[in-house]
């Protein structure tokens, strides 16, 4: 069995944007500095403005980069849920659970996506592992001298929802402008880091606000509200940092001529995709989407008519077993 959702044309998802419930964090994981999981908040890390005149192309050759070649599927965010749902003592409301990346993706869908480049080192000149106070005065004036690293990861898991789905998303986040809430739920002060070329002329400025759409969309979908955006030259130096809020965004966007993507439209496809996508998996079995390159189809496709494949952990489905059994009845 397949169906196919079409993405063009576009002007169907045209209007009011479709209602999005604030990403609300329930849970968080980490990874640490040889990216080995831990259910905690350790990899947490506090924006601190970067120096400007910074080489960014600086310790590339000590890069020590992430292989991230593997598929790690869902392992991580299904142990996290397992964790919050054995607190709670009941299981999630979502009825889908995914990266943030995946649903960036999908809600990028109907317009260019460009990705972003050279970032982890602004990321470490932006940082620090503690907040300000506590930090030592030379490690901040040696930030530009750090070994870059992007194994070490804080990863947010939120409640979220976008039209008539609700989804629960887990995805990495920066830094912290100052310090997390007490209560569960409240907004939090996020901080996405990126990096793009500075912008010389009309052309430049043309570019920059396509990356807005992948830049807005990945803070939308987490809650964060503050997009730092450090320019450099082409050889490398940052030259500037620049602090934008998320919500503003779609307003920057439309204020030019003949803008390349529209926020409520990215909003409006991903709620009747989702909804299309409930509608026609309504079996059990392991189901796959995929879109072809330029392709104006998006195409769903069983690929196994039983069980879960790979992509639900055995300690995750042993859970959900415990979980539907009730309360266990034994006695000392």
């Amino acid at each position: 069995m397949s169906a196919h959702f079409l993405v063009q044309p576009i002007g169907r998802f045209a209007g009011t944007s479709q209602p999005v419930k604030r990403p609300k964090e329930f849970a968080c994981f980490s990874y640490d500095d040889n990216h080995e999981f831990r259910l905690d908040d350790s990899s947490l890390k506090y924006y601190y403005t970067p120096q400007l005149g910074a080489d960014l192309s600086k310790g590339f050759d000590t890069f020590q980069k992430l292989d991230d070649t593997g598929d790690d599927h869902l392992d991580s965010l299904l142990k996290t849920i397992v964790a919050h749902e054995q607190e709670t003592g009941k299981k999630i409301d979502a009825n889908v659970v995914t990266w943030r990346g995946m649903m960036t993706k999908i809600m990028a869908t109907p317009f260019d996506n460009m990705d972003g480049i050279a970032c982890y080192k602004f990321e470490t000149l932006s940082t620090l592992p503690a907040p300000w106070a506590e930090t030592s005065r030379e490690f901040i004036e040696n930030r530009e001298n750090e070994v870059v690293n992007n194994k070490a990861q804080y990863c947010s898991v939120v409640r979220t929802g976008i039209g008539n789905s609700v989804l629960c998303l887990g995805g990495e986040v920066d830094a912290i402008w100052d310090s997390k809430p007490e209560q569960k739920g409240s907004p939090i002060n996020w901080v996405e880091l990126k990096t793009s070329a500075e912008i010389r002329n009309a052309g430049d400025m043309e570019n920059f606000n396509r990356k807005l759409m992948k830049y807005w969309i990945q803070s939308f979908l987490l809650g964060v509200p503050r997009i730092v955006v450090g320019f450099r030259t082409r050889d490398g130096i940052l030259v500037e940092a620049k602090d934008i809020e998320t919500h503003r965004i779609p307003e920057m966007v439309n204020a030019y001529p003949n803008p390349k993507w529209n926020a409520d439209m990215c909003v409006n496809f991903a709620a009747a995709f989702l909804d299309w996508l409930t509608e026609n998996i309504n079996d059990e079995g392991v189901w796959r989407i995929k879109r072809e390159p330029q392709s104006p189809i998006i195409e769903l496709f069983k690929v196994e008519e039983i069980g879960h494949g790979d992509i639900l952990s055995d300690e995750f489905k042993n859970w959900r077993i415990k979980l539907a059994l009730g309360p266990s009845d034994e006695t000392s």
